[in-house]
């Protein structure tokens, strides 16, 4: 996958709803927090929802990391609302019904097919400290998150 933006790049400026229909914007975090940015394919599935329960069991340790986390796929918001009442979700998930900041990002598609999985991790400053691609291995983004994460506050 040949990504957009890489590795100490600043993170490209976005404003998406979540679940509850509030837009939610990147430059809200800047300055106060690292956010934990993941794309994932479609609400629903079964590594979407590993993923994103996994997001939310974590959560409390990305906090104490000084982190946000923000989930983002093409499903609406009103898929985004059932979708994160199901997995206990504290955090937004915003809806890229029509692909743009996953363009702007780079994250392309799996085959062609799929949206892929990815995760960046950016840091107060707004530059792109992390960046993880696992379309099979859901879990491993969480995990590899939160050392980021430790590698940013060391």
């Amino acid at each position: 996958m040949d990504l957009q933006v890489k590795v100490g790049d600043r993170a490209p400026e976005f404003a998406l709803r979540n679940q509850t229909g509030q837009l939610v914007s990147l430059k809200e975090f800047a300055g106060k927090q690292n956010v934990v940015l993941y794309f994932y394919p479609k609400d629903f599935t079964l590594g979407c929802t590993a993923e994103t329960r996994s997001f939310s069991t974590n959560y409390d340790e990305f906090q104490k990391m000084g982190a946000v986390v923000l989930g983002v796929s093409s499903d609406s918001v009103e898929s985004h609302r059932d979708f994160g009442s199901e997995c206990s979700v504290s955090f937004p998930l915003l809806s890229d019904e029509r692909g743009q900041i996953r363009r702007l990002y780079g994250v392309g598609a799996t085959l062609g097919l799929l949206p892929s999985r990815v995760t960046f991790i950016i840091d107060k400053q707004g530059l792109i400290r992390h960046i993880f691609s696992s379309q099979l291995n859901p879990k491993k983004h969480i995990k590899d998150a939160i050392e980021a994460l430790r590698q940013i506050s060391n």
